[in-house]
């Protein structure tokens, strides 16, 4: 199984960015496909975005396009959101999570990952 811790959170006025980051620890986190989600205060828990195995392919939700960005570095074992642009409706807990996975399909579904991280806050004021 496999580790996953966030750090990078914190409270930025709207433009601003933040990266978030994301450690993996226990069995080779190149195994896994890597998903962002984010819950807002009642609302679902959401994906934002993904990165296959590779880096090769990614895939992020239409509200956080040409804003966000997903990238891995599997020697660190760390996999990163770059977000600028913020808007107050970004605002949420964000997770990392992991899905043992091969493919080139990102999974969209809360369910279809095998392991979460413990989120980290961000708020962005307007």
């Amino acid at each position: 199984q496999v580790q996953l811790v966030e750090s990078g959170g914190g409270m930025v006025q709207a433009g601003g960015s933040l990266r978030l980051s994301c450690a993996a620890s226990g069995r080779t986190a190149s195994s896994y496909l890597m998903g962002w989600f984010r819950q807002a205060p009642g609302k679902e828990r959401e994906f934002v975005a993904g990165i296959t195995r590779s880096g090769g392919s990614t895939y992020l939700v239409d509200s956080v396009k040409g804003r966000f960005t997903i990238s891995r570095d599997n020697a660190k074992s760390m996999v990163y959101l770059q977000m600028n642009s913020l808007k107050p409706e970004d605002t949420a807990v964000y997770y990392c999570a992991a899905k043992l996975s091969a493919g080139a399909y990102v999974p969209k579904a809360v369910g279809t990952y095998d392991y979460w991280g413990q989120g980290t806050q961000v708020t962005v004021s307007s």
